[in-house]
């Protein structure tokens, strides 16, 4: 029995161990697909595997003309301009509501809290096919398929939970007197808030803000259901060459978009770590 303690840690500690060389190999399963993708994409051929010229490592195998076409091709700057177009739009609506709701959310007087905190939060847990499917038969009545107002509501719809949890979380650390004292200064309701509460919460709204910017970025399942021809996204042009047409031009726009999405992500958590140095600061 004097062992025992010692037997346990020891357990203890080869369980830690498995388990993150078990993480460790499911993140290189993951990113296995993108240490392919991101060397194809500079094939100077059509092709969508390594020739021997690459393999050989020999520079004229190697060529950037699937980067150029995705910047002069008409139909994938027509992608570009979309996607950007309801991406920045539909952030703008999320970071907005978002923050109103977690600030609605936050006061002790809100009645039915978890109920529509949950209610929030639905296009997080609801699968996408479902939730497309419902949008289009909703905006069938409305005659909003096929329209920008539509795509911009739905991207909205997926960015207000990220922006929820990330204000929320935000204002978890907020210190109420300081906006209180702002209104007994003579600050107004709107003055006080973007003078004291929106200074203190910005970290947690920019990260909400960068998570729905990069959903609606990726998203494709509701563009599939909602969007016409008009509004053909990057997605949703990568998604119809695969089936029409392959061009190695997709392998570049896959690894634009990872890289992009790599450094949005960056971003946020040195956000986040600026606001936790700051809340540990205070």
């Amino acid at each position: 029995m004097a062992h025992y303690p010692s037997y346990y840690k020891m357990s203890q500690k080869l369980f830690f161990i498995i388990l993150k060389l078990f993480s460790f190999l499911v993140l290189f399963f993951l990113i296995l697909p993108l240490l392919i993708v991101i060397p194809l994409s500079f094939n100077a051929e059509p092709y969508f595997s390594f020739t021997q010229s690459m393999l050989n490592l020999d520079p004229q195998a190697y060529s950037l003309k699937w980067y150029q076409a995705f910047f002069t091709t008409p139909i994938w700057l027509t992608a570009i301009k979309n996607s950007l177009f309801v991406a920045v739009i539909s952030t703008l609506l999320a970071t907005v509501l978002g923050t109103l709701a977690a600030l609605g959310l936050n006061a002790n007087t809100m009645p039915f809290k978890r109920f529509i905190m949950a209610l929030f939060l639905s296009p997080m847990i609801v699968p996408l096919i479902i939730t497309a499917a419902g949008m289009f038969f909703f905006y069938a009545k409305f005659n909003l398929v096929g329209s920008y107002l539509g795509l911009i509501l739905a991207h909205t719809s997926l960015g207000i939970p990220f922006v929820i949890i990330t204000v929320c979380a935000a204002l978890k650390s907020f210190d109420q007197s300081l906006y209180n004292a702002a209104r007994l200064c003579g600050a107004t309701p709107l003055k006080a808030f973007f003078t004291v509460t929106f200074v203190l919460i910005k970290p947690g709204v920019l990260s909400g803000a960068l998570f729905a910017f990069v959903t609606s970025l990726d998203e494709i399942v509701l563009v599939l259901f909602l969007a016409g021809p008009e509004q053909r996204t990057i997605p949703r042009q990568m998604f119809s060459g695969l089936r029409e047409q392959i061009n190695p031009t997709i392998l570049a726009v896959s690894s634009l978009l990872t890289l992009t999405t790599l450094l949005l992500l960056i971003t946020i958590l040195v956000v986040r770590h600026k606001e936790k140095a700051h809340v540990n600061h205070e």
